[in-house]
């Protein structure tokens, strides 16, 4: 008799979490990123880069949680030489765009609502990889999705978008590469 209640009350248990997964819309969905413009963890070609025309990579996604609101990417090498340089700020991604395209505008509002922001290049919109002569460095392309709108001016800063995320960010997902000189 306490054998079965013990099976039944596992059941039970397994029977709730599997449901409370259903409803989040988290059984399924998993928040992926991707890119054909290089492998992941593989080099990133010239044309992505400062020593090429430094056009953006095209990037797609598939997974989004059911209660995402809003989209953000953030771009980024960890390993320059004076900390994490941001490569690309943008977020507003439309919620039914699965992906940015190759080769962006370099604007603050793009024609579909996306925005972009400043970069550590000083600029707005995609900066590529450019390091130092050396090792080669990795570059981070972060794709986020949020609970909330973000509620910023086109052309704001890496830090002002995370302060406007945190807290809100349902999930992540990242795909990395790398460039050396």
């Amino acid at each position: 008799m306490i054998k079965r209640t013990v099976c039944t009350i596992g059941f039970v248990l397994m029977l709730g979490w599997v449901g409370t997964a259903l409803a989040q819309g988290n059984a399924t969905s998993t928040l992926t990123i991707t890119t054909t413009a290089f492998a992941a963890g593989g080099e990133i070609p010239k044309k992505y880069t400062c020593d090429g025309p430094d056009m953006s990579p095209a990037l797609s996604w598939t997974g989004l949680p059911a209660n995402t609101q809003a989209l953000a990417l953030i771009a980024d090498d960890p390993d320059a030489p004076s900390g994490t340089w941001t490569h690309w700020v943008v977020w507003d991604i439309p919620l039914k765009a699965m992906g940015l395209g190759e080769n962006m505008l370099k604007a603050k509002t793009l024609p579909d609502g996306t925005r972009q922001g400043m970069t550590d290049f000083r600029k707005v919109g995609y900066g590529g990889p450019c390091p130092p002569p050396g090792k080669a460095h990795r570059y981070f392309f972060r794709l986020y999705a949020v609970d909330t709108k973000i509620d910023l001016p086109a052309g704001a800063r890496r830090q002002e978008l995370e302060e406007a995320m945190k807290g809100h960010v349902l999930a992540k997902a990242e795909v990395m590469g790398t460039y050396g000189r």
